[in-house]
């Protein structure tokens, strides 16, 4: 509870205080907490956003620790992140390979500690984000703002305020993740947000920009396309469809984005099993309507749920679902839940 009341208070604390001078002072907060002899290890999922903000942070501590290394514990298989990655030389590491133990300081960006089972038992010194704030964790420096639509904003805010001006190629992956998370100020977002974004356009590459949006799909993933059309169920306006097994949940995602563009459909739920985990996707208009508080309500009791009004994910251990045993989980079984 106490660590509740904390995390309340310096998100609300910090959402609130969007002057150039309470920029300085995080900014200062966040590097009180470093030693030139300190080895870093920066923790992401790896999505644009997240790897964006891994490139600010490293550069923000070019000259004040000893190294800093970003880690991360998804296999990246999109296409537009692996086209990220490669064009713009991001040096990412697997969580698996590295060990925790050799770095004296942990920062979690853009994700908070019970969002993924693997940062659940870490120790972190700094933890920035944009998510909706949960509870029962702590760290020496916290920054979440919930209002925002990118944490790539908040790292501009940063740099900013320490003096630095991106290279092309850090506000090009700024640029980009303020672009993908907030779908181009389609969804939720700050003042804030725009003016980061407006700052990165004379900066970074909008080529390459493109290259990243127009690199989304492989060929072989049209199967999967197939198989979420043939399969569709519309309920009341809501639209589930079960894919089945996947290679990579992004699959999924891609499909929830496209069926969301189709006419009549206020709400819809894709699901598909990776591993012994069933990953569901859901987006709606956000129109008197909160995909994350759904999420929770509906998933939470299963596994790890929750997200933003328009979108959200859930990840439960097919352990979990009570279903019969060696029954097939199907459209009509997501439709149950």
């Amino acid at each position: 509870m106490k660590s509740r009341k904390r995390l309340e208070k310096i998100a609300d604390t910090v959402t609130r205080s969007e002057s150039k001078n309470s920029a300085l002072s995080r900014l200062n907060g966040f590097l009180e907490i470093f030693d030139k002899e300190d080895e870093v290890l920066v923790m992401i999922s790896a999505d644009p956003d997240a790897l964006a903000s891994a490139l600010a942070v490293k550069r923000l501590l070019r000259y004040r620790v000893q190294n800093v290394t970003i880690g991360y514990p998804n296999e990246i298989r999109r296409m537009n992140n692996l086209e990220l990655v490669k064009r713009l030389k991001i040096p990412i590491e697997r969580l698996h390979t590295l060990k925790l133990n050799d770095y004296s300081k942990r920062i979690l960006l853009d994700s908070q500690p019970l969002h993924l089972p693997c940062f659940e038992k870490i120790e972190f010194d700094a933890v920035i984000d944009h998510h909706p704030v949960t509870a029962d964790w702590d760290a020496k420096f916290i920054d979440i703002r919930p209002n925002y639509g990118a944490t790539s904003s908040i790292m501009v805010e940063y740099l900013r305020a320490a003096g630095i001006k991106p290279s092309v190629a850090l506000a090009t992956a700024l640029f980009y993740g303020i672009k993908v998370d907030t779908q181009n100020f389609e969804k939720s977002a700050l003042l804030a947000d725009g003016i980061s974004f407006r700052y990165l356009f004379n900066i970074a590459n909008l080529n390459l920009v493109r290259k990243f949006e127009l690199t989304d799909m492989r060929r072989s993933e049209l199967k999967y396309f197939k198989a979420a059309l043939n399969d569709l169920k519309v309920r009341k306006g809501k639209a589930f469809v079960h894919v089945g097994r996947v290679w990579s949940p992004d699959i999924l995602v891609i499909i929830a984005d496209f069926l969301n563009h189709v006419d009549q459909f206020s709400w819809v739920i894709v699901s598909g099993v990776h591993g012994e985990r069933l990953v569901v996707i859901m987006r709606c208009d956000g129109y008197r309507k909160n995909a994350g508080n759904f999420a929770v309500r509906t998933f939470g009791k299963f596994g790890v749920a929750g997200g933003h009004r328009e979108a959200a994910r859930a990840e439960l251990p097919l352990k979990s679902l009570d279903m019969v045993e060696n029954s097939e989980f199907t459209t009509q079984t997501l439709i149950k839940l």
